[in-house]
């Protein structure tokens, strides 16, 4: 089949698409490894700037104590109901941990923009509430991988 396209890259979304779409969607699902090997998945709001999901974790969570532990992360945000609606995004990489632990909002410049952004999408709001019981992560992913089976009924 040298020369022909696979259809899972028919159906990928485009980078555009793959912004907007997470531009909308407030829950992701993030798997961690805890430190005996354990996989773990949990739900969590985000935000996604265009090159970095960004988490905002409760830290005496499952989910965060794992991920002090082994920052490594799978996230996927998806939706649709019937199976030709469903699309989606799978984010894997590193986390990495940003701003004081808990966050109280100690001035952090990196943490600016991402703070505005998720208060708008997520509560509705220009500026950050700090409860003292959550902080950040951000993950830049290694690897993103799309899907959007809307685009199924183009292929025939």
């Amino acid at each position: 089949m040298a020369g022909t396209q696979r259809r899972g890259r028919k159906i990928m979304m485009t980078t555009d698409e793959r912004d907007a779409f997470l531009a909308e969607q407030r829950t992701c699902r993030v798997a961690t490894v805890a430190a005996d090997g354990a996989p773990h998945a949990s739900t969590l709001w985000f935000h996604w700037d265009g090159t970095a999901l960004w988490l905002y974790s409760i830290t005496r969570s499952k989910r965060w104590s794992d991920l002090r532990g082994d920052p490594r992360i799978a996230v996927v945000v998806d939706a649709g109901v019937e199976y030709g609606e469903l699309r989606g995004v799978e984010l894997s990489g590193t986390v990495e941990f940003v701003g004081e632990t808990p966050r109280t909002g100690e001035p952090c410049p990196e943490l600016t923009e991402p703070e505005r952004q998720f208060a708008r999408k997520n509560f509705s709001i220009e500026e950050m509430p700090h409860d003292g019981r959550h902080a950040w992560a951000r993950l830049v992913p290694d690897s993103i991988v799309s899907w959007d089976f809307r685009k199924l009924a183009a292929l025939g």
